[in-house]
């Protein structure tokens, strides 16, 4: 076999020279920053556990449409926005996967490329002067990072499909023609409530179309995106992160190589390697007070709506809802690292505040109005401070 460790790129692989290995490492390479086939593959079996669901039952379909119906009517007059609202689209959570995992393609994009860098300043080329075989394996976790990357997001995503209700569970903008909603999700958290479940299928809808009227905001949703979008592409690799994890792998007692390896997937630090960057920590503030502005302004919308639709188990709903929100999972804290969403009861009581100290100034028109001004969202100070925000916007 001719010897082609001069090839470009030879340098960087530690198994060139072993052909089985090196039929992998050209397998794993040429595909983009991240995989979308081992995306999709993972979030479909993690939305169900590889098991086949069945499909949305019509009459679902039919009595989601006209209670819809309905929450677009007090939408409309709540609002005062004339927007035009997708269809509601009931579906499957691996539907829902699959769809969602689309709708974030640029974000999740945006992080490949951004963890995909090659390390600065002769990370690796250190790294192989003092432990050799780290370097090696910060080598192959580089070379491995698009399908390693495209599994992780995929897990992700499908676990999400597990328990949320419709698209604006997680407050980012999207460009679905659509408005999702899970409605065994749905029906399954009214049974375990008990909760009427025509009245929990009201509460949802409002959500779904209060999200979307937010999102329809033109200056809102370009900074809120923004946002998100500049705190996925600041993180940085760290070259030594996913070799430590890789290298200390271990298989379960069965000898079971893919239970090792959804253990493995299942920890942030292995995606995200490397410590907050100095970007990412100067903005913060900025991203989190617009987190907290969204959820609250969604929030108090949604309990107006309800108030109207429901009557008195809205607030029942509200509060079943929003408790289930802040229940800390490891795969809540993974969504929150990765896009920089922090929905903690802190700061899910500052957006609350905002909304109130704003509403009983200029009411809920008035709330609406402000957020189509120019760089809509509150910063830092103005998130604790109401009226400052409303100043700055009425100038």
């Amino acid at each position: 076999m001719d010897d082609d460790s001069s090839a470009p790129g030879a340098g960087d692989n530690p198994f060139a020279n072993l052909p089985m290995f090196g039929d992998l490492a050209k397998a794993l390479s040429g595909q983009g920053p991240l995989n979308w086939d081992a995306a999709r593959q993972f979030a479909g079996l993690a939305s169900n556990s590889g098991a086949s669901e069945p499909n949305v039952d019509p009459a679902v379909r039919i009595a989601l449409a006209d209670l819809a119906r309905i929450i677009e009517m007090h939408v409309r007059d709540l609002t005062a926005i004339d927007a035009s609202f997708p269809e509601i689209t009931p579906v499957t959570r691996g539907v829902w996967a699959q769809r969602t995992l689309e709708a974030y393609r640029p974000l999740f994009t945006e992080l490949a490329t951004s963890l995909g860098r090659k390390p600065e300043g002769g990370e690796v080329e250190a790294l192989a002067d003092t432990d050799p075989m780290m370097a090696m394996m910060a080598n192959l976790s580089q070379m491995m990072a698009p399908a390693m990357m495209g599994m992780a997001v995929g897990s992700m995503v499908g676990r999400m499909a597990g328990r949320t209700f419709g698209q604006y569970d997680l407050p980012i903008p999207r460009s679905d023609h659509a408005l999702l909603v899970v409605p065994a999700t749905i029906d399954q958290f009214a049974a375990e409530w008990s909760l009427p479940v025509d009245e929990m299928r009201l509460w949802v809808l409002a959500q779904e179309m209060i999200g979307h009227t937010l999102f329809s905001i033109p200056a809102l949703r370009d900074q809120f995106t923004a946002l998100v979008r500049q705190h996925v592409g600041a993180f940085r690799p760290d070259p030594s992160a996913v070799a430590d994890k890789l290298s200390s792998m271990e298989i379960d007692d069965a000898g079971d190589p893919m239970a090792a390896m959804q253990r493995l997937l299942s920890d942030p630090a292995l995606l995200l390697g490397a410590v907050q960057s100095p970007q990412q920590a100067a903005m913060a503030p900025q991203l989190d007070a617009a987190v907290a502005a969204v959820v609250g302004i969604v929030d108090y919308l949604v309990d107006a709506v309800a108030a109207r639709v429901i009557g008195g188990d809205a607030l029942r709903i509200a509060e079943a809802v929003r408790r289930r929100r802040l229940e800390t999972s490891p795969d809540d804290m993974f969504v929150e690292r990765l896009l920089g969403l922090q929905l903690t009861q802190e700061q899910v009581q500052r957006g609350k505040v905002f909304t109130a100290g704003v509403a009983d100034r200029v009411g809920e028109t008035g709330l609406i109005e402000l957020l189509s001004h120019p760089q809509p969202l509150p910063t830092p100070a103005e998130i604790d401070a109401p009226g400052l925000w409303i100043a700055r916007l009425e100038l």
